[in-house]
């Protein structure tokens, strides 16, 4: 996983600059042998005579980055900076053509692509070595229909931008809590966060999307699906995980009215009223009024409660609260008015947050026993670092009730989601140094999954666990998996958008 050696070679490589990085074996027709060939002379080939299905030999466009440009360590770096990876070439999409003509090229040159957002895959695998990174972070065009209550985005909002700018209208749609997470990324896996128990899963409000896909033997066009049309690629785009049929460069969303919030924060000192708050929390949130989200972060030194309640005031929202509150002497904050600024100010910069996290996710479909609160106490007691945490996001609510047209989400019978995350180091422009941490980290982690295996069912493929035997069946579940595979071989069948844990297509 941290192959220092191997990185090493890496970053010596691509230190050498653009004519340095070749591709041994890379040959396409009407391509140079790539082999031959210097990066710059790869992306400046193309035979106007030559096309293998009809498509003209395709360019680069947009904003395109190489190795030796003076952005490229910058562009290339991910949120996670346990992986670090040295593409060939990121195109940063400026319109949908850009996707197009990338996807196009990459074919003709049958050279491996990975689809980029807002830069939060946590297992690297948005980003690859000597391929091309086709990066839709720039896309962010925004119209709100506030007649039909509809918000069509470009896919390279986050969901700081996209609360904030939903909030200035009165307007919502679920999200996760993190900022600088791609809204594309976060949805496509299904999407959970403050308000999933009142409007559901990001998911379930989308309605529609503008999708790049494979055409012919090494083309690309471009699709729409909606409940109409292509309604199975719009199931499966509500929960199968991003960069799986093609690359979405436009969401469209069921907005939902939200004139005000009531925000809520508690903290407790230390771990003593572990079990009190944990057991409390469990037996009140997911089963409260809908309105009401929350999440809890324990900590080696201190437990986090989070609350949101969607048109409350802070006595209803104190009240609801009130059994997990009574325990132990929280120091309790509580915050009411318009969503944005309330989203807006509980991010925590990037310079703040650790370079590198290690996570694994789990669902709850039963009351955690002593037993499992008893490990968990155990194991944060121990974390290598204060950053790591144990996370739950309480369920129930409006997640049990699927959208019209249905979702590859399956997770809906879950109480809640819960989270292991080991995270350490100091973010810096020179990532995939070998941190003296990283061993202990991913050794805690491994062993603490390892630990709750009794107590949870399932995964998160937003948050996918490495090593995780019948990792698809824990994502989606046989039926859905298998549905999956029929949509994969019908939108991608000579399946060139993969990567560690994609899915395949059914075999024809």
């Amino acid at each position: 996983m941290n192959d220092c050696s191997r990185r090493y070679l890496l970053r010596a490589s691509a230190a050498a600059g653009a004519g340095a990085i070749v591709i041994p074996g890379l040959t396409a027709a009407g391509a140079p042998d790539i082999a031959a060939a210097s990066t710059s002379g790869l992306l400046a080939a193309s035979d106007p005579t030559k096309g293998s299905s009809g498509c003209p030999p395709a360019k680069l466009t947009g904003r395109v980055v190489r190795p030796g440009d003076a952005s490229y360590t910058d562009d290339r770096i991910d949120y996670d900076q346990l992986f670090s990876h040295y593409p060939l070439v990121i195109v940063f999409a400026q319109e949908t053509q850009d996707v197009v003509n990338a996807l196009t090229w990459a074919r003709q040159h049958n050279v491996a692509l990975r689809v980029r957002s807002g830069r939060h895959a946590l297992e690297g695998w948005s980003n690859i070595d000597n391929g091309i990174v086709i990066d839709v972070s720039q896309l962010k065009s925004v119209h709100i229909d506030t007649d039909a209550r509809t918000a069509t985005v470009g896919a390279g909002l986050t969901q700081l931008e996209a609360v904030t700018t939903l909030a200035k209208q009165d307007l919502a749609v679920t999200t996760g809590s993190e900022g600088s997470v791609g809204l594309v990324g976060a949805t496509v896996g299904g999407g959970l966060g403050p308000l999933n128990r009142w409007l559901g899963m990001a998911c379930d409000s989308l309605i529609g999307t503008e999708v790049v896909v494979p055409s012919g033997r090494d083309c690309a066009e471009v699709i729409h699906a909606d409940l109409k049309d292509h309604s199975d690629l719009l199931w499966a785009l509500r929960g199968a995980g991003n960069g799986n049929f093609g690359i979405v460069t436009q969401l469209t969303y069921k907005v939902h009215p939200l004139k005000r919030i009531a925000y809520v924060q508690a903290t407790w000192d230390g771990l003593t009223d572990l079990h009190g708050i944990f057991d409390a929390w469990q037996r009140t949130v997911p089963f409260a009024d809908n309105r009401l989200g929350s999440e809890v972060e324990i900590h080696k030194s201190q437990i986090l409660l989070f609350a949101w309640l969607a048109e409350g005031t802070a006595a209803e929202a104190r009240k609801m609260l009130a059994p997990i509150l009574s325990i132990g002497t929280p120091d309790v904050k509580v915050q009411v008015g318009n969503w944005g600024p309330i989203f807006a100010g509980a991010q925590v910069p990037r310079s703040q947050e650790p370079a590198n996290v290690k996570f694994f996710s789990q669902f709850a479909k039963k009351l955690f026993p002593k037993k499992a609160i008893d490990v968990i106490g155990y194991y944060m007691r121990n974390a290598p670092t204060e950053d790591s945490n144990y996370f739950v996001d309480a369920f129930g609510g409006a997640i049990k009730k699927e959208p019209r047209g249905g979702t590859a989400f399956v997770h809906r019978d879950a109480i809640f989601y819960g989270e292991i995350g080991a995270a350490w180091g100091t973010p810096s422009t020179t990532p995939g140094v070998c941190d003296p941490l990283t061993s202990t980290c991913q050794a805690w982690t491994a062993e603490f999954s390892q630990a709750m295996r009794s107590f949870v069912d399932g995964a998160y493929v937003n948050v996918p666990n490495v090593g995780m035997q019948e990792w698809e069946t824990a994502y989606w579940g046989n039926r859905h998996f298998e549905r999956l595979r029929e949509i994969k071989a019908k939108y991608d069948p000579s399946n060139v958008f993969q990567y560690e844990q994609s899915i395949p297509p059914a075999s024809r």
